[in-house]
C-alpha cells in the first residue's frame, strides 16, 4: 500500500489593515478564531468569477484568507476503494464507506479495509447515481442499525431512496435490508440525486435530494408536492417526522423540511449549536453554503449567482428575491462542494468548530471560519493531491478522514 506523508508548519501573516476586517469586537466562536482575523490574508481564489454578479452583503464570497498555524500532517491509509461516496464512524472509531458501484466496506484507522459487505438493495450506478450518503444509529451498540440513500431504479425513472438494515455480527452482510423512503417523482435521468444523510438530535433522519437537473424537472424544486430539490426530515421507518414545517397542511409534503435546492451534498449539525449547515452545487458558478431553516425557500431556480453551462443567464437572472433566502457564502468559479463535517476536536483548537468542505473539481478540502452564521475566514487545503475529494468526516479519535473519487483514505491529524 501506497503512503504519502506531507507535513505542514504554516504560520500566519498579518498584513496590513487594507485586510483587515472593520470589527475586531464581534462576538467570537474561539478565542482561535477571533485571533485569526486578526491575521487575513487576501482571498484564497484569485481566478475570473464567470459573473459579474453583485453578493448581497460584504463577505458573501471571497472572504480573506486564513492559515492553520498548528502543524498537521496528512498521509493516504489506502488508495483501493473503488469510487467512495460516503464516509461516517462507527462507535468503536472504525469508518464506514459507501462505493459508489453498490458496496460498503470497514477500514481501520490505519487503512485495513475489509471485504464487501453483502444484502445491500441493488443501486442504480448509471452517471451521478449509486450507494451514496451513510450514517450509523446512535444506538448502534445495541441494534447494528445503518440508514443510508441511494439511487433506485423503477419502472418510471429513477429516483432517490433511503433504506436501512442491521450489520451482521460477523460484519459481512447486511440483515433485513429494507427501503424506507423514496422520494418521488422518479425521472429518466441519471444526474442530480442529492445523497446525504444525518440523523438530528431527536433520532430523526434528514436527507437531500436534487432536482434531478434537466430543465424539465429543475422547477420541481419549488413544488412543495415534489420530493426533487429538497432536504427532508423523516423517522428512522421512513415516515414525515413530528414537528416538520409543512405539518398538516394539505398542499406540501409532510416530510419536507426546506425546498428551493439544486444539489445538496452536503448536510452536517453545527455541535455546538444544532443548526443544520448545507452545500450545493451551482451551475457555472454559484455554489453555496446555507444554514437551513425549517420551512425556507432556498431560491432554486428563481435566484442563483451562477449561470448555466452554455454561459447564457439562469431564468431571469436573479440573485436576489423577497421571500428567498441568501446564502451564507458561495463560490464563484466553483469548487464542487460535496461532503462536508464540522470539527469538534481539540487535538487542533483553531479548527474548533471549523467547516471542511471537500472539493471536488476544485480538488481541495476547504476550510471555512464562522462566526454568527457568517464565515470569516477560507483556507484551502491539500491542493497538491490532485484528488476530487468526495466526503470528509470527523473520527473518534479527533482526526479528519476524507475519501475521493479516485479511490484514496486520507486521515488528517495533528503532527
Amino acid at each position: 500500500m501506497n503512503k504519502y506523508l506531507n507535513t505542514h508548519f504554516l504560520t500566519a501573516i498579518c498584513i496590513g489593515s487594507v485586510f483587515a476586517l472593520v470589527s475586531c469586537g464581534q462576538n467570537s466562536a474561539s478565542n482561535n478564531a477571533a485571533a485569526q482575523r486578526d491575521s487575513i490574508l487576501p482571498p484564497v481564489e484569485t481566478k475570473k468569477a464567470n459573473t459579474d454578479y453583485k453578493s448581497a452583503f460584504p463577505g458573501q464570497t471571497r472572504i480573506g484568507g486564513v492559515k492553520t498555524t498548528t502543524p498537521y500532517a496528512y498521509n493516504v491509509l489506502d488508495s483501493s476503494l473503488k469510487s467512495p461516496w460516503g464516509i461516517t464512524s462507527l462507535p468503536d472509531g472504525r469508518l464506514i464507506i459507501t462505493e459508489k458501484g453498490g458496496t460498503i466496506r470497514i477500514a481501520t484507522s490505519d487503512g485495513k479495509i475489509s471485504d464487501s459487505i453483502t444484502g445491500i438493495p441493488p443501486v442504480n450506478s448509471a452517471g451521478q447515481g449509486g450507494l451514496l450518503g451513510i450514517r450509523v444509529d446512535p444506538d448502534f451498540a445495541s441494534n447494528r442499525m445503518l440508514y443510508w440513500v441511494f439511487s433506485d431504479k423503477t419502472p418510471q425513472g429513477n429516483l432517490t431512496a433511503v433504506a436501512k438494515g442491521k450489520l451482521s455480527a460477523d460484519e459481512k452482510k447486511i440483515e433485513g435490508g429494507t427501503v424506507i423512503y423514496r422520494a418521488t417523482p422518479a425521472y429518466k435521468g441519471t444526474l442530480h440525486y442529492g445523497g446525504r444523510i444525518v440523523i438530528d438530535k431527536s433520532g430523526n433522519l434528514i436527507i437531500s435530494t436534487g432536482e434531478r437537473s434537466d430543465l424539465v424537472t429543475r422547477p420541481q424544486a419549488q413544488d412543495l408536492t415534489s420530493g426533487l430539490g429538497k432536504v427532508i426530515r423523516i423517522t428512522k421507518d421512513g415516515k414525515p417526522a413530528a414537528g416538520n414545517p409543512f405539518e398538516g397542511k394539505t398542499d406540501a409534503r409532510p416530510e419536507l423540511y426546506s425546498y428551493g435546492h439544486r444539489n445538496v451534498q452536503g448536510l452536517a449539525l453545527n455541535p455546538v449549536t444544532g443548526d443544520l449547515w448545507e452545500t450545493e452545487f451551482g451551475p457555472k458558478g454559484g455554489d453555496e453554503l446555507n444554514r437551513i431553516e425549517p420551512g425556507k425557500n432556498y431560491g432554486w431556480p428563481i435566484i442563483t449567482y451562477g449561470l448555466e453551462y452554455s454561459g447564457l443567464k439562469v431564468g431571469d437572472s436573479l440573485q436576489q428575491k423577497a421571500g428567498l433566502e441568501q446564502p451564507v457564502y458561495y463560490w464563484d468559479p466553483v469548487i464542487s462542494p460535496s461532503g462536508i463535517t464540522f470539527y469538534s476536536s481539540d487535538s487542533i483548537p483553531e479548527w474548533k468548530n471549523n467547516l471542511f468542505v471537500a472539493g471536488l473539481s476544485s480538488t481541495h478540502i476547504a476550510r471555512l471560519i464562522i462566526e454568527n452564521n457568517k464565515v470569516v475566514g477560507e483556507e484551502r487545503l491539500l491542493t497538491g493531491e490532485g484528488q476530487r475529494f468526495r466526503d470528509i468526516t470527523e473520527g473518534k479519535d479527533g482526526a479528519l478522514y476524507a475519501i475521493t473519487d479516485m479511490g484514496r483514505l486520507y486521515r488528517i491529524s495533528k503532527k
